[in-house]
């Protein structure tokens, strides 16, 4: 009885709004009349779920602009420690540090799978120890160990045990392979993709809970000409569709204009980072973020992420319509 009064009153409705006329016979029919719409093309509602989708959009491409900075950025250091190693000679009363400095030196050279050896003097290591010890120190006062960098080939793999074997002969040389440094940076890399990748799957929730809203009201302001095409025989998949191009729409402006703010907002830091580079700051920021600038894996990121939100949209305004409909009977 009340589905019948409810029906009454949706047709009563329909037949009210001249507007309207025409869009229900061929909707029957499976055909979307030219002119006609269930959704209005622009609103209050659809500009802010525009904004809304943008913002979302231009938060995670940045978050996935700065994973991929992070992940370029990581993987140069893991490189640059993979391939060098690090030998301390230190002084030892009694021995000549000079000569063990070259007689570990000798061996590091010889050595298979060695590319280039460079023993720091006793000047470098001062001037490299001056920002935490101040000028003016003299490399007797302290038992100041020496370093020597040895940089491994790329085309063989360096066998660093066989390495501290050999050193052995200059009992206060020790040898480091960096190999800590490895992984711990590897899992700090790691741990920053996880983070970015929950950060992005966050945000594109948050934008199809919006959209869900968005298209629950827009049914609502809709419902009697909604109900009036479900009841005279309207396909679902019909009614859904016309839902569905419109909020496919939105999202598609949203995401792009989000997409391409946030890659002017990373162009602009590179652009920033290019004018301090200059400086002790921009040198260190340099150092460990690289120049601020995408690479292809980057920019493919933000397009796949703008193609993510679009079709998230749509479908989850699918998915919603069609269970409105159904709760309709």
């Amino acid at each position: 009885m009340v589905s019948g009064t409810r029906r009454s009153a949706a047709l009563r409705h329909w037949l009210a709004t001249r507007e309207r006329d025409g869009l229900a016979g061929t909707a029957a029919a499976g055909h979307r009349p030219r002119g006609a719409s269930l959704v209005p093309p622009s609103s209050i509602a659809g500009r802010a779920l525009a904004v809304i989708i943008a913002i979302m959009t231009f938060l995670g491409s940045l978050t996935v602009g700065s994973v991929d900075l992070v992940r370029t950025a990581a993987a140069d250091w893991t490189s640059s420690i993979v391939r060098e190693a690090t030998i301390q000679v230190r002084p030892v009363p009694g021995r000549d540090l000079a000569a063990d400095v070259t007689r570990a030196t000798e061996i590091a050279v010889r050595f298979p799978g060695v590319a280039d050896v460079s023993p720091y003097t006793a000047e470098e290591t001062r001037r490299m120890l001056e920002p935490w010890l101040g000028t003016g120190l003299g490399a007797e006062d302290l038992p100041i160990p020496r370093l020597i960098v040895v940089k491994l080939a790329d085309d063989r793999r360096t066998d660093m045990e066989a390495f501290r074997r050999a050193l052995a002969e200059v009992p206060p040389a020790s040898l480091d392979d960096h190999r800590q440094w490895f992984d711990r940076l590897r899992a700090m890399a790691r741990a920053v993709i996880v983070v970015g990748l929950v950060i992005v799957a966050l945000m594109v929730a948050a934008t199809g809970l919006s959209v869900v809203f968005a298209t629950r009201a827009a049914v609502e302001t809709n419902r009697p000409v909604v109900e009036v095409l479900h009841f005279v025989g309207a396909r679902d998949a019909f009614i859904a569709g016309e839902f569905q191009r419109h909020f496919l729409w939105l999202a598609l402006k949203g995401s792009l204009a989000g997409g391409l703010a946030a890659l002017g907002a990373i162009m602009l830091s590179g652009l920033i980072a290019g004018r301090w580079r200059a400086t002790a700051g921009g040198d260190q920021i340099e150092a460990l973020f690289g120049a601020f600038s995408l690479g292809p894996t980057g920019y493919a990121a933000i397009a796949g992420l703008v193609v993510l939100v679009t079709a998230v949209a749509a479908l989850t305004c699918r998915f919603t319509v069609m269970r409105t409909l159904g709760a309709i009977d």
